[in-house]
């Protein structure tokens, strides 16, 4: 109970010794009381929530401009995410009583993103973003690594699920490597992600999904190559022109292990299935500024106050395919940052150390 609920309460009780004499007829009195204990017990969950963190909308609540904002300014390159992520996202957040759980499946090779945009999910919708009580990262090499102990498994992501969201229905649980994951675990969650009204008095419509893979990715690079070299634009890729074919690849591949083998899959609970594209060179470059500017936000404020020839020295150290054409990067920005580091220490360290240097004389 905060100071100024106190003092009502104690003003009340001063001017009405006798509460039967304040509530007349009875049914005021009724009342009375009703409303004493609601102010109360407000001033007590306030309380409360100042010492634990609550899942209300102190902790939880979407930044619709800012989501926005950060998809269209800090991922490069990916344009079917931007709006697939910000369309569902928006709308699974602002409905009072969902249908389902949002269940989205993020494809593509390695550093283009796929991690990323969960970060910038998190960071849009929950106070402290991945660090929030309410967001859960699983790792499935890490906390799954046994194919033997699959029964044990399911038992103990069962529980984590839902003792997860009996403390929170709004949480959001990101499944990484789930290509890794046997299909015969990942079952667990259907009834989780289904169209159930309530799983033993517990709603799970409101909690997030997100599963990151690597299934379909090269059969996204192979159709973003070819719409390369037929002389199209990047931009003008549909979802349609993607999806069919990595379903298909994925369903039909040798590893019956994640999603794609899965009842998730055949009893159509994926929201959205959404491809992230090859980056190419241009899209590496915004990326390595973007990591400059991090780092050095003295030295280069803004992107344009990034030399060219930096981003130039960092690019020589990453590798691009095919052979041939070098249009798309091998592992995306997922290296980009450790090269900067590599290349920015020859070139704002000695400056630093040089402008010490001065101020100690």
């Amino acid at each position: 109970m905060n100071m100024k609920t106190f003092v009502w309460v104690i003003i009340l009780g001063a001017q009405c010794p006798f509460l039967i004499n304040c509530f007349e007829p009875v049914s005021g009195f009724v009342a009375g009381v009703a409303g004493i204990g609601s102010i109360i017990y407000t001033g007590f969950h306030g309380l409360r929530c100042k010492i634990f963190v609550c899942c209300d909308k102190s902790q939880i609540s979407l930044n619709i401009q800012g989501l926005r904002e950060d998809l269209s300014r800090k991922l490069h390159g990916q344009h079917l995410v931007e709006k697939a992520v910000a369309g569902h996202v928006m709308g699974h957040l602002q409905s009072v009583d969902p249908h389902k759980a949002l269940v989205l499946s993020f494809h593509g090779l390695t550093g283009v993103g796929k991690n990323f945009v969960s970060r910038i999910i998190a960071d849009n919708i929950y106070r402290g973003g991945l660090r929030s009580p309410f967001v859960h990262l699983i790792s499935a090499t890490k906390e799954f690594p046994h194919e033997g102990m699959v029964p044990f498994y399911k038992d103990q992501l069962k529980q984590w699920i839902e003792g997860n969201v009996t403390k929170c229905e709004r949480s959001m649980f990101i499944f990484d490597e789930v290509d890794k994951l046997p299909s015969l675990l990942l079952d667990v969650i259907k009834p989780y992600i289904d169209h159930y009204l309530e799983l033993g008095g517990v709603s799970y419509r409101k909690a997030i999904f997100i599963f990151l893979s690597n299934a379909g990715g090269t059969e996204i690079g192979k159709l973003v190559f070819e719409h390369w070299q037929s002389g199209k634009q990047r931009k003008d890729i549909k979802l349609s022109d993607i999806e069919g074919s990595v379903m298909v690849s994925a369903i039909n591949a040798d590893n019956h292990n994640g999603l794609w083998h899965s009842q998730l899959i055949s009893n159509h609970l994926i929201t959205s299935f959404i491809p992230f594209l090859p980056l190419e060179k241009q899209h590496v470059r915004a990326c390595i500024k973007d990591d400059i500017i991090k780092k050095y936000p003295l030295h280069f404020p803004n992107e344009h106050e990034v030399p060219e020839d930096y981003v130039d020295e960092v690019m020589q150290e990453l590798k691009f395919y095919p052979p041939a054409e070098q249009v798309f990067s091998v592992t995306g920005c997922k290296r980009v940052s450790e090269k900067v580091d590599y290349v920015m220490m020859d070139k704002v360290l000695p400056k630093q150390n040089s402008r010490q240097k001065l101020l100690e004389l």
